[in-house]
């Protein structure tokens, strides 16, 4: 069975790539960039690619939807921020909370930095949960490293999957396989594509995961890898972290120098296709690699998902001792007292 997924904040295509992959079709991909909007036009021209504001988002479109997958921005909860939460007017979850209860779909998704999973957003992260059971959903949230699900990068995510009550009993978060291969087993054939000599020198070097990727905002960041701890960790793997090349190293570059990631190489320890194009300059096309969910992960969950939704459980359900389910349900109950409701902001 075909189910329809409406996908907000969808950036540069990474979380809908990954459900795409995972068996669903897109109602409709929301992005408030043009940039963005651009580059997911022109990889899925068969695709509903709206540039909007999702708070302009027309509800009654989409009501009834099977799958509501948001990455909504990160900043207000990022440890790179300011962490303002509620108090950043970038925060949009009240938002995609007011598109689930006009729409109602069968399957929620919301995914964000883990930084959401903090003790400081621990008030605004419970009264998330309860307010989605009061919709009538079993919503259930984990911290999934990227490395677990085969990307060669150690990339942290908050993700939370709320399903009503009849499909909830058959998710199952989906079983960790661990990184496929290195940082230089990855990229060594684009790192040798423009002659460099030293390019299988260097993969060998490069045998680790990479530390996240950190794509930058509007306010901040550009097309580097990131602050200095994060600099020093491709240091390790052989990697100049202080900027982005253009093109890979050719036959002159010396052997022994530390050679810059190109947008293409860091598109690929993000799990991207090598066919998925960026659209935009250096800077642009850097930002929406950067701040993407893996798709192989957003695959891996969406499969979970599409399972749920056919009501069958995987094969190996819970065999895996790694695996380890939060169901909040019975949290979530408790929390019904509190006093706090989760509106969005008047603006």
């Amino acid at each position: 069975m075909s189910f329809a997924v409406l996908e907000l904040c969808a950036g540069g295509g990474g979380q809908a790539l990954g459900l795409e992959m995972a068996g669903f079709h897109h109602a409709a991909a929301v992005e408030y960039e043009p940039q963005f909007c651009t580059t997911l036009r022109k990889n899925r021209p068969h695709w509903n690619v709206i540039q909007q504001d999702i708070r302009h988002l027309r509800h009654n479109d989409f009501t009834g939807i099977d799958l509501l997958a948001a990455g909504v921005p990160c900043p207000p909860f990022s440890i790179a921020s300011k962490q303002l939460g509620a108090d950043d007017d970038r925060d949009m979850f009240p938002t995609a909370v007011e598109i689930i209860k006009h729409t109602r779909p069968r399957a929620v998704l919301l995914e964000n930095v883990p930084g959401f999973a903090s003790a400081k957003f621990e008030h605004y992260r419970r009264d998330l949960l309860n307010t989605l059971t009061k919709f009538g959903y079993q919503p259930e949230w984990k911290i999934l490293q990227a490395a677990n699900y085969g990307v060669p990068q150690l990339r942290p995510r908050f993700v939370l999957v709320a399903l009503q009550p009849k499909d909830a009993e058959f998710f199952v978060w989906p079983l960790e396989t661990g990184p496929i291969e290195t940082v230089g087993s990855t990229l060594v054939d684009l790192m040798g594509a423009n002659g460099w000599l030293g390019a299988e020198t260097w993969a060998a070097k490069a045998c680790g995961i990479a530390p996240t990727v950190v794509g930058g905002s509007k306010k901040h960041g550009g097309p580097d890898l990131g602050p200095t701890r994060a600099r020093l960790q491709w240091q390790r793997l052989a990697v100049d972290g202080l900027g982005i090349a253009d093109f890979a190293p050719d036959s002159t570059f010396p052997e022994a120098k530390l050679p810059r990631l190109t947008v293409r190489m860091v598109a690929r320890i993000q799990s991207f296709p090598d066919e998925w194009q960026f659209t935009g300059g250096k800077t642009w096309a850097y930002r929406q690699v950067g701040n993407a969910f893996p798709p192989q992960v957003a695959k891996c969950v969406g499969q979970s998902i599409m399972h749920a939704l056919n009501r069958r459980r995987p094969a190996a359900n819970g065999s895996n001792g790694k695996l380890i389910e939060m169901r909040l349900l019975d949290a979530s109950r408790s929390l019904r007292r509190l006093p706090f409701q989760f509106k969005p902001k008047a603006r």
